[in-house]
C-alpha cells in the first residue's frame, strides 16, 4: 500500500481517499492500493522501512465527492508526528498493538453540558491499568434508543472497536433501555460477565437486584453494560476485569484452551 501524505501537524487528523476521488475545498491524505476503509482504530501507519509510526487510525466517516455515484469510507488518520507532506506516494506498513476501548455514557444533563462525566472516565483508567490499549475513546449521547443502536453498530462494525463499555440506563426508570437495546444488536449474549456483576453488587446493596445490565459480541466486539453511577462502575468492572483480556483474545482468535 501507499500513501501521499498531505502536511499536516502533530495531533492533527486528516481522512484517507482512495486514489482518483475528488472532494474540492477538502484536505486529505491519498492511498494507493488495496482498500483500506475496514483498518480497525488503534491501526498504526508506518514507513515502508519499520520506522516509527507516522499516524494511527482514529475513527471512520462517509464522504460525498464531486461526481462521485456513491459516498466514499475513510479512515481518519491522526498525526503521532509532524508529515512534512509533499513527497508523493510512500510506501507504508500498518500494525496494531493492544486493544481498542470506547465507552459510552448515556446522560440527557451531560450531553447537554449540565453534568460532568465522572463514570466513563472510571471505565478508561480502570480497563487501561488491566490491559494494553492502542486507543481509548469516551462518547456522551442523550438517553435515546435510536441514538444507542447506532452508536453501537457503528462503534463495533464500522469502526472496529475491540471493547465497548456503556454506562447508565441500566435500571428500571422510564428512560432506561440499554440493555434492551443492546440485547438486540448482540449475535451472542455472555450472561456470565452479567452474572459476575450482579453478584459483586449484591454484596453492596440489595438494590442491585433492579440492575438489567447485558453483555455480549457484537461482530467482533465485546459489550458491556455497566452502572450510571461512579461508583457502581467500579464495582461493576471489578468483577469482570479479569476475564476481560481472556475474552479479547478468544475473539481475535486465540487458539489456546481456555483452561484456568
Amino acid at each position: 500500500m501507499q500513501i501521499d501524505f498531505l502536511q499536516c501537524h502533530e495531533g492533527e487528523c486528516l481522512p484517507l481517499l482512495p486514489e482518483g476521488t475528488a472532494f474540492p475545498g477538502m484536505p486529505f491524505h491519498r492511498h494507493k492500493g488495496r482498500p483500506i476503509s475496514l483498518l480497525p482504530v488503534g491501526t498504526r501507519i508506518h514507513r515502508g522501512d519499520g520506522a516509527e509510526a507516522l499516524c494511527s487510525v482514529t475513527g471512520h466517516v462517509w464522504l460525498e465527492g464531486q461526481n462521485a455515484s456513491h459516498a466514499c469510507h475513510c479512515p481518519l488518520l491522526t498525526a503521532l508526528e509532524r508529515i512534512p507532506g509533499g513527497g508523493g506516494l510512500v510506501d507504508v506498513t500498518t500494525s496494531k498493538t493492544g486493544w481498542s476501548l470506547a465507552w459510552v455514557t448515556l446522560s440527557d444533563k451531560g450531553f447537554q453540558g449540565d453534568r460532568e462525566d465522572l463514570s466513563g472516565p472510571i471505565i478508561g483508567r480502570m480497563v487501561g491499568e488491566t490491559i494494553t490499549l492502542c486507543h481509548s475513546r469516551g462518547f456522551i449521547i442523550p438517553d435515546d434508543p435510536v441514538r444507542l443502536r447506532w452508536l453501537l453498530t457503528s462503534l463495533a462494525l464500522e469502526q472496529g472497536y475491540d471493547l465497548v463499555c456503556t454506562t447508565g440506563g441500566t435500571g428500571v426508570a422510564p428512560r432506561d433501555f440499554t440493555p434492551q437495546v443492546t440485547a438486540s444488536l448482540l449475535d451472542m449474549p455472555l450472561p456470565g460477565f452479567s452474572q459476575a456483576m450482579m453478584a459483586a453488587s449484591l454484596a453492596k446493596t440489595p438494590n442491585a437486584a433492579i440492575s438489567r445490565a447485558v453483555s455480549g459480541v457484537l461482530g467482533r466486539t465485546l459489550v458491556i453494560n455497566l452502572p450510571g453511577s461512579a461508583k457502581a462502575v467500579r464495582e461493576n468492572l471489578e468483577a469482570v476485569l479479569p476475564a476481560i483480556a481472556h475474552a479479547l483474545d478468544k475473539l481475535a482468535g486465540d487458539p489456546a484452551d481456555c483452561g484456568g
